[in-house]
Formats: C-alpha cells, sequence, structure tokens
C-alpha cells in the first residue's frame, strides 16, 4: 500500500472564549487507503473536508490546524515526521497540483525558473542539465514550442497551459503520489478534457498513483478506481468507481449524482441535495413544472454585425489588430434564455461585455427595443443600465469585501434613485434576499461570511435591486459546486418564469446550457459558428467544432470504455 490515512482528525483552533480554546473539527477520523498505481478520488460539496484531507498528507494547513490518527507514507507516519523531513518529500515523493495555476504560479518568474528549482533542489541538477530536463517536461505534458515557452511568465499562457506547467512542475521528480485538487474545475470542457486525459495517460507513464479531488461525479467516472464521498467531515461511501455509478450504497452518493444537468435527459427542475435526500427518506418534495414561453414574445435585444478588436503595439509607430468578436447577429425574445458556448478565447464573454459597453464595440449595433445601445450618450446610457444587468463568474470578486450584504444592495437603488426612502430601499432588498433564497438576516453581515453559492445568489439579488429586464450571465454556475450550481440554475429558471427577465447564458458547460437555454449561439475564435434551437443543435450538431465540445462533456463511468 502506498498510502494509508487512519483514523485521521483535523481540527482548527478559532480562539479562546472564557479561557477555554474553541476548536470546529474539519474531518472527523477519516480512513482510506491509496493502493500503488492507482487513482482515488475524494470527492464531495464545498465544506466537506476533501481539500482539507489531501492538504494533511504534507501538512499543508494554516498554523492553528491541528491533526490527529496516522498517515502512513510506505509505512512511514507523516503526522510524526519533522518539517525538515517533510520537506524532502514534498515535490520528490509527493507533489500537488492546485485548481487554480494563475495562483500557483509565481508571476514574477518565467516556467524555466519555477519547473528547474524543485530539479536543483531534490534531484542535485546542474541549472544546464535542469533546463534540458525542463524542456522535456513540456514536450511531455504537450506545451508547443517548449524550448520558447520556457522563458514565457504565467500571464503569457492561457489557463490550460498554465495548468499543463503545473502538472511539469509537479512532475518534475518524479513522485510516487500525485496530489490533484480540482485541477479541471475552471478550465472549459475540452481543455477539461485533454488535462484528465494527460494526467491519466502520465499516471500510467510514471507508474505513480493520483489522489484526484472533485465535486464533480461525472470527472471522477472517467478518471478514478476507486471514490471516497465525503459530507460534513466525515466518509459516506468508499467502494471501486464501477459500483459508486452503478449501484450507490449511501443517499448522499445518489443525491450527487442526480443533481448535475444531463445532456440526455430534460427536467423542469434539477433535483437538488436536500430533494434529493428527502424523497429517499419517503418524503419527496414537488419538483415543479416549466413555465410555457410565449412563441410570439416580443423581441427585447438584438444583435446586428456586433464587432470588438483589440490594439496591440506592433513595431515603433504601428499597432496590430486583434479582432476578438467578429459580426455577431442575434435576436433574444423576452422571457427567452440565449446560450452562448466555446472555449476559452472564443469570444463568448468578450461579446457579452461589450453589449453592455464593459467594452466599447468596434461596429455594429445592439438594439434594445428599436434604440441602439451603442449609440446612445452617457446620460441616456445610464438610465438604460438598470433595465440590463450583469453576474459575472467569480462570486468571491464582485460583491465589495468591505460593503455589508445591506449596502451592497441599497447602492444601486441609491444611484438609479429608486425607492422613496432609506427604508423603503432596505425592505425591497430585504425581500429580494427571500426571493433568491436568502433573509434579511444576513444584510449586516459581510461577503466573506458566505458560501459561493450564498454570494452568487447575493450577486443576482443585487441586480433585481433595478428591475432589470435583460440579465448577462458570464459563467455564472461555472465556479459552483454541482448541488449548489444546481439550487442557482433553478432559482434562475424561478425569477424569469416570474419576473419575465431575458438572459444571456455564457457558459463552457453544454450539459448547463441544455438545461436552461431556449436557443444556443456557439462561438469559435470571435465567429458564431453555429446558432440554432437548444434541442436541435445538440441533437444534431452541423459543425465538427459544436460536436467535439459535445464530446467533451464529462459523463462519468462508463463500463464500455473501459479497458
Amino acid at each position: 500500500m502506498l498510502l494509508s490515512i487512519q483514523d485521521l482528525k483535523v481540527a482548527f483552533r478559532m480562539g479562546r472564549v472564557k479561557g477555554e480554546m474553541q476548536r470546529t473539527f474539519a474531518v472527523k477520523g477519516v480512513s482510506f487507503d491509496i493502493p500503488e498505481n492507482s487513482t482515488v478520488a475524494l470527492v464531495g460539496e464545498s465544506g466537506s473536508g476533501k481539500s482539507v484531507t489531501a492538504m494533511s498528507i504534507l501538512n499543508l494547513l494554516p498554523d492553528n490546524a491541528e491533526r490527529s490518527g496516522r498517515i502512513l507514507f510506505q509505512d512511514r507516519d507523516l503526522l510524526q515526521t519533522s518539517l525538515r523531513d517533510l520537506q524532502s518529500i514534498r515535490g520528490r515523493d509527493i507533489a500537488c497540483v492546485f485548481q487554480d495555476p494563475m495562483t500557483s504560479l509565481n508571476p514574477v518568474f518565467t516556467v524555466a525558473a519555477q519547473i528547474i528549482e524543485p530539479l536543483i533542489k531534490h534531484m542535485g541538477m546542474s541549472r544546464r542539465q535542469a533546463l534540458t530536463r525542463a524542456e522535456e517536461l513540456l514536450n511531455e505534458v504537450g506545451i508547443p514550442e517548449p524550448k520558447r515557452r520556457l522563458q514565457s511568465y504565467p500571464h503569457e499562457m492561457s489557463g490550460g497551459q498554465q495548468q499543463r506547467v503545473m502538472i511539469a512542475v509537479a512532475l518534475a521528480c518524479s513522485p510516487k503520489l500525485l496530489i490533484a485538487d480540482e485541477p479541471t474545475t475552471a478550465l472549459d470542457v475540452t481543455i477539461q478534457r485533454q488535462v484528465m486525459e494527460l494526467m491519466a495517460r502520465l499516471k500510467e507513464t510514471h507508474k505513480m498513483s493520483l489522489l484526484f479531488i472533485s465535486h464533480d461525479l461525472g470527472v471522477v467516472g472517467e478518471i478514478s478506481d476507486h471514490v471516497v464521498v465525503m459530507r460534513g467531515g466525515e466518509i459516506r461511501e468508499k467502494a471501486p468507481v464501477a459500483a459508486i455509478f452503478s449501484n450507490p450504497q449511501d443517499t448522499y452518493t445518489k443525491a450527487l449524482l442526480a443533481c448535475r444537468p444531463s445532456l440526455t435527459e430534460n427536467p423542469a427542475r434539477l433535483m437538488v441535495i436536500d430533494d434529493h435526500i428527502a424523497g429517499q427518506n419517503g418524503t419527496p418534495r414537488v419538483a415543479g413544472v416549466a413555465k410555457p414561453k410565449d412563441p410570439n414574445a416580443p423581441v427585447i435585444l438584438e444583435a446586428r454585425g456586433l464587432k470588438k478588436s483589440f490594439y496591440f503595439k506592433s513595431g515603433l509607430f504601428g499597432k496590430k489588430e486583434f479582432p476578438a468578436v467578429k459580426e455577431v447577429n442575434f435576436k433574444l425574445r423576452k422571457g427567452y434564455t440565449l446560450g452562448v458556448v466555446g472555449e476559452s478565447g472564443s469570444g463568448k464573454t468578450t461579446m457579452g461585455l461589450t453589449l453592455l459597453r464593459l467594452h466599447e464595440p468596434s461596429g455594429g449595433e445592439v438594439l434594445f427595443e428599436g434604440r441602439d445601445l451603442l449609440k446612445m450618450s452617457g446620460n441616456e446610457w445610464q438610465k438604460m443600465r438598470r433595465r440590463i444587468q450583469v453576474v459575472f463568474q467569480n462570486p468571491y470578486a464582485s460583491l465589495n469585501p468591505r460593503f455589508t450584504i445591506g449596502q451592497t444592495l441599497v447602492e444601486p437603488m441609491e444611484i438609479h434613485n429608486i425607492g422613496s426612502s432609506s427604508a423603503d430601499r432596505m425592505a425591497r432588498a430585504s425581500a429580494l434576499l427571500v426571493k433568491v433564497g436568502l433573509d434579511d438576516s444576513v444584510l449586516n453581515k459581510y461577503p466573506h461570511e458566505f458560501s459561493g453559492g450564498q454570494r452568487q445568489r447575493i450577486a443576482i439579488a443585487r441586480c433585481l435591486t433595478l428591475n432589470p429586464e435583460v440579465l448577462v450571465l458570464d459563467e455564472a454556475v461555472s465556479a459552483l459546486d454541482v448541488s449548489v450550481q444546481a439550487q442557482v440554475l433553478n432559482l434562475l429558471k424561478d425569477l424569469q418564469d416570474e419576473f419575465g427577465l431575458s438572459y444571456i447564458f455564457i457558459s463552457h458547460d453544454l450539459a448547463v446550457v441544455k438545461f436552461i437555454s431556449d436557443e444556443v449561439l456557439v462561438m469559435q475564435n470571435g465567429d458564431v459558428v453555429e446558432q440554432s434551437e437548444t434541442q436541435a443543435l445538440l441533437a444534431n450538431p452541423q459543425q465538427d467544432y459544436t460536436r467535439r465540445l459535445l464530446g467533451a462533456v464529462p459523463r462519468g463511468y462508463q463500463p464500455a470504455l473501459v479497458g
């Protein structure tokens, strides 16, 4: 056995109250094994304890963490190992790949500097030898022109390339165990597919084991040999991957499998964790029926030949044009949802921000009830902005950390003169929090006191304070757990039914787009390559690019494809 975790408990000291130290237990007696040359997946929602469990192996935890139990790595208890000895293991015998490569890579060091560091420290290589090995590693992880890319800085690379560099750093010393903590969550489906296939191939090539941490059982089913399901710091179920998918025993595992959108089914509402568990316990909840769309609904927003180019300095006096969005055309009806899909760099987010004039357009028209938004004066556009709002991808960055939730919701109403008084605005804020599944007890709290899903609900409530008619949702659920994602998607459908909202829903996840969209627009390199009604497009895609996007969607464990 390569690694054995036995009765691991992890508590965090939270300070003293009346002289007594308060502790919060994040992991409560977890035990599982990682055999040699195998992939074990840790699965669960945010807060389940899966990352804390994994980071306990190398003690990559805050100073206020307390660990007990045993973590045996090749029969050596890592909990009893000195920091000096542990540092010799980190990177050499056990390596890590983290979720966000941009925060994991040092922005002021070149790729070469970051790959050769462990080679020089742990392997005793000279700088020349390390650079030669670094070039080999970049080639192995699929980075084009590896010799040239060694001199690049992280910001000069795409998200998928950054993650490949992180994998190269982790593999530099040929570790026996690779810990991958949500390594594909922030990536679009095609890059996610490439990274998953790369990690599976490298695992076999290097004869190493992989501890793969994820909240998505669809991803886990394609890469794992064994699955450990966690909730609330405890293991709810552990079994071979085939058993987890064909015959899950725990209601929580069944709920995780049930709440993700599917390319093959089209429910009116997504099942959430609590609903599914309640149904398993004999008290099912009513899923609800989708409100039918009005086929004669008026067109509320229309784009005609919308273009956006960026310009870069070229030579001493020249400049070079980069066309990010090329001739986009669409019509959005009142109460309908237009899904916009494509890989990173396809232009979908730039298109959405150009619609909102957060990027100044390079050409075309955007007609809102017949008026061109792009030609409006500053005062006209200020009045119109309340009718078209945006929800961004990252709920952690889109809320002001210094504002209470009450201030966050009241501020746009004050700017646009909505409400007759401060009390009236606060009452409206309270009512909107109830609409999005919270309550007025959160008004005096700050964003850091909430989970990602709760913050995204607050961001949606902030948009609704202005009575908008169109919402641009830019990857608004991509950073969320599948269970929280289901809650937010159901909420968006409810709000659309109640208020007649129209959505432009930007996403790289076709399963999510299928659930919420009436029409889909597929973008590649700034061009619209395919556009059709959702069911027709997914059932019979006309373009190879669309078929490739569909083929990259994780589908979980499929016995016919194994072996």
